[in-house]
């Protein structure tokens, strides 16, 4: 079985565009192997994984292209457009992940009462 073939299956066995599986995709991958590795969003090595992952998909998609320059210009916007839709919600989640991570968990009650109760204190006086 060819990887087209496992492409086309997934996308008439779920009923989704390709479009969409990649994106399904690309964040599944990411998830796991963070999970997998015991890593945080925040890791690169993840997203890299989905790059690489990304990567390898669209070499196997170009191995399938004819040799007309219509052929390859349809696929390299195809690329292009699978590529982005690909990194776009990783890419999301590694930024907000590394350097807003409160919003995805938010700050407990514990440490706004202990950063509200360490204001009140005068300078010099142990918490």
């Amino acid at each position: 079985m060819y990887w087209l073939d496992i492409k086309m299956w997934l996308e008439s066995t779920t009923g989704l565009d390709r479009d969409v599986l990649h994106i399904y995709g690309a964040v599944l991958i990411q998830f796991f192997l963070a999970l997998f590795f015991r890593r945080s969003l925040a890791s690169p090595w993840p997203w890299i994984t989905v790059l690489i992952a990304a990567a390898v998909n669209e070499y196997f998609d170009y191995q399938r292209v004819g040799n007309s320059p219509e052929s390859r210009a349809i696929f390299q916007a195809e690329g292009v457009k699978d590529m982005w839709n690909t990194m776009l919600i990783p890419t999301f989640l590694l930024l907000v992940a590394r350097f807003w991570p409160t919003w995805f968990v938010g700050k407990s009650r514990h440490f706004r009462q202990s950063t509200t109760n360490n204001s009140r204190q005068p300078e010099g006086e142990a918490v």
